[in-house]
């Protein structure tokens, strides 16, 4: 405890965590049912991967298996990345992030500002070995002056979200939390904020939205990982093979669906115009979720979500026309009543 007091006090570290959290007025509005974000995005780092950046940086100090002088590993989309190198950087590690081909461009210059070395490879499905994941592992494990992150297997990440972000937002929701909507990536923040409050509130109804590249779906219905080879632009979430963290989390889950990039797109240009809101891909996904589950729960029901990003992250796909236009996207501003409508249909 006092080493993590001490850290925490280091710098911008201190601003890891008490983010403020929002309900969504026109959404909340359309469907009679409450809408409440979580603004991870006002994380020094700007994203909820700040939290089992520094969650994991602080176990490993702590059982030594991170000494002064080594550097931090991971194998990343983007965001734990940054977090590992803000993180890194203030307490003086270098730190390797090893990243697909294709991440958006300020992913790669928040990198560099906190200097991080970077490593691309080539965006493949696993377990080819250029995923990143296992590039990742291949550096990480390579040498005993590196410290490899592994941020699907370590219980560092879903702990932090545990330890942290779940009771944050319980307290900011009076303990009034009706359902948990979440896209997984590592699939810490679910594992964490699911065991939370089932264990605060059984009742609560816990719901993992997929995109469509995923197999998480497949594997909570299914018990497989079917790869469907379908693109997705969101990026950071999603995975198509096991993990521990997803062990731990999956018990804790109620149900789970796919949403198409059409929905983050149509929904991302609708709360734009109605409210200003501009946020990442795996946050519009969550919000997303949070408007489909509304639309299935019963009136009045409080949903809570996360807001992992912010739209800075999003400037060279979701918010950038010729890239919508290429991959058949549509940016209309839906009226109210098409907007239900279409995702009352999915």
């Amino acid at each position: 405890m006092n080493l993590k007091l001490q850290l925490k006090k280091t710098g911008l570290l201190q601003l890891i965590g008490n983010t403020p959290l929002i309900k969504i007025e026109s959404l909340s509005t359309l469907t009679g049912r409450e809408i409440f974000m979580k603004c991870e995005n006002f994380n020094p780092g700007g994203t909820i991967k700040d939290r089992p950046a520094l969650g994991m940086v602080i176990q490993a100090i702590a059982d030594g298996s991170l000494k002064p002088g080594m550097t931090i590993v991971e194998g990343t989309a983007g965001n734990t990345g940054i977090g590992l190198a803000m993180v890194g950087q203030a307490l003086g590690f270098k730190t390797i992030i090893v990243l697909p081909k294709g991440q958006d461009p300020s992913k790669l210059k928040m990198l560099s500002l906190y200097g991080a070395q970077i490593v691309e490879t080539d965006a493949v499905v696993y377990p080819d070995e250029r995923h990143f994941f296992l590039m990742g592992k291949k550096i990480g494990t390579s040498s005993p002056d590196y410290w490899w992150a592994n941020q699907f297997d370590n219980p560092a990440n879903w702990q932090s979200h545990y330890q942290t972000t779940a009771p944050e937002m319980w307290l900011q929701m009076k303990g009034e939390i009706d359902h948990l909507v979440c896209a997984a990536g590592s699939t810490g923040t679910i594992a964490g904020a699911a065991k939370y409050f089932k264990q605060m509130a059984p009742s609560c109804k816990v719901t993992l939205v997929d995109p469509t590249l995923s197999s998480l779906y497949s594997n909570f219905h299914h018990n497989t990982w079917d790869v469907k080879g379908e693109y997705t632009m969101a990026e950071g979430v999603g995975i198509t093979r096991p993990c521990d963290n997803w062990t731990t989390a999956k018990p804790f889950i109620d149900d789970a669906f796919i949403l198409p990039d059409q929905a983050i797109t149509s929904l991302a240009y609708f709360v734009r115009e109605k409210e200003g809101i501009v946020s990442g891909m795996s946050s519009m996904l969550n919000m997303a979720g949070a408007l489909r589950t509304a639309l299935k729960a019963p009136k009045g029901a409080r949903i809570v979500t996360f807001m992992c990003d912010g739209g800075d992250r999003a400037t060279s796909k979701l918010y950038n026309p010729e890239f919508l236009k290429d991959k058949k996207l549509d940016a209309t501003v839906l009226k109210d009543n098409e907007l239900l409508k279409y995702f009352g249909s999915l």
